[in-house]
């Protein structure tokens, strides 16, 4: 069975879907790798890395899907809407697809990839449980982006991040604000604390409270009631306007004494919650950032544009998009572990076997034999319900 990785073509994407050091595990498991030439160049991966570890190099993007029986990517059409579409042209049917595909957003593309004959299974599906903590990605690329959330906040603050005592006196710690205590937000917690911040954290959700402090912060409580913040997974659920409205009330004072704001909040597949007003941003000390990890589904503060930086009332607002792609290298490592443990365990004999019984493999399938299969996707694109898992093993 051959296994293809594209060249990544979503814009100013980096990143690359497996990196030398998978191969080993794919070889073992008697599979052969397919690599578009330069496709790991980006993330400090040349093609002569990949051919040691016995990949072989195909020339064009064409080559790779006319030969792959299953393809891995980074970002597939759904999750790259625009560049992504002249894939679906080269596509084969049956052929199986792996990775990143945005279908809560999206979930129009996934019917044009079921027209395709392809099978589809998508990362960002994967039910949350332990034994797919190894194959988790959204996991893995939150916790580049908080990392590297605070970097970028702290170079654009015009203060420095820790205490110091030196003999022109005594520079006090910048006091940073993490809104929304995923992995992101934890990373972000964690990484700022290590820059020698004071770091403040409120979640909607008030069992996150002792992981706050875990990583050195101080989780901020709110007298408000959010019983039913959390939903399936540990995933915040939407809450209503009036319990937004509310929390903002109560937030602005924290964010008017914060140097940086670093914003996390998201809910799959909806818009983000405003957390941050214009009116609380003009309450800012110039000077001040904030950094919305938010932006690219519609951001956490009013005044946020994905993907440019902009300075309302003296505070920079970074709208933070892909900013995984910013650390290919990191972020491609762990990216390919996760797929690549995705794969192996579809994987039995050097052939695909999908098991319909497989909470994990059921949880991420999208498409197959033409059809758009997951009960999720299929309600937002209005299709009636249907007997999805067969029990039995193909």
């Amino acid at each position: 069975m051959i296994i293809g990785v594209p060249k990544e073509t979503y814009p100013g994407e980096r990143r690359v879907a497996l990196v030398p050091g998978a191969l080993p595990a794919l070889t073992k498991a008697g599979l052969e790798v397919l690599i578009e030439a330069g496709a790991g160049k980006e993330a400090g991966y040349p093609d002569a890395a990949y051919e040691e570890k016995k990949a072989k190099i195909a020339p064009d993007r064409a080559g790779i899907f006319s030969a792959a029986d299953v393809i891995l990517q980074v970002r597939g059409f759904g999750a790259n809407p625009e560049a992504g579409r002249a894939d679906l042209a080269i596509m084969k049917r049956d052929q199986v697809l792996i990775g990143f595909y945005d279908p809560l957003t999206f979930p129009a593309a996934v019917k044009e990839l079921a027209g395709r004959g392809v099978m589809i299974f998508a990362l960002e599906l994967l039910p949350r449980i332990t034994r797919a903590q190894v194959m988790d990605a959204l996991s893995s690329m939150a916790t580049v982006a908080g990392y590297k959330a605070v970097l970028m906040g702290a170079e654009l603050l015009p203060r420095m991040f820790p205490m110091l005592m030196t003999a022109a006196g005594t520079v006090a710690p910048a006091r940073v604000f993490v809104v929304g205590v995923g992995v992101a937000g934890l990373q972000a917690i964690a990484t700022a604390k290590r820059l020698g911040a004071v770091v403040q954290a409120y979640d909607v959700r008030p069992s996150v409270k002792e992981q706050v402090k875990s990583v050195g912060g101080k989780f901020v409580e709110l007298p408000l009631e959010s019983s039913g913040a959390e939903g399936e997974g540990g995933y915040a659920k939407a809450m209503d306007e009036a319990f937004y409205q509310r929390q903002r009330e109560m937030m602005a004072r924290i964010v008017a004494a914060s140097d940086v704001v670093i914003t996390t909040a998201a809910v799959p597949g909806k818009k983000a919650p405003l957390l941050i007003t214009a009116q609380m941003v003009e309450g800012m000390a110039p000077g001040s950032v904030i950094v919305d990890l938010a932006a690219e589904s519609g951001g956490n503060c009013e005044l946020t544009k994905a993907g440019q930086t902009l300075t309302a009332h003296g505070v920079t607002i970074l709208g933070a998009a892909n900013l995984t792609s910013t650390v290919p290298y990191h972020a491609s490592q762990m990216y390919a572990k996760n797929i690549s443990a995705l794969l192996l365990s579809m994987v039995k004999e050097g052939g695909l076997r999908i098991n319909l019984e497989d909470e994990i493999i059921r949880g991420t399938l999208l498409t197959r034999g033409g059809e758009v299969v997951h009960p999720q996707i299929r309600e937002l694109l209005g299709l009636p319900r249907t007997e999805t898992v067969e029990r039995k093993t193909t």
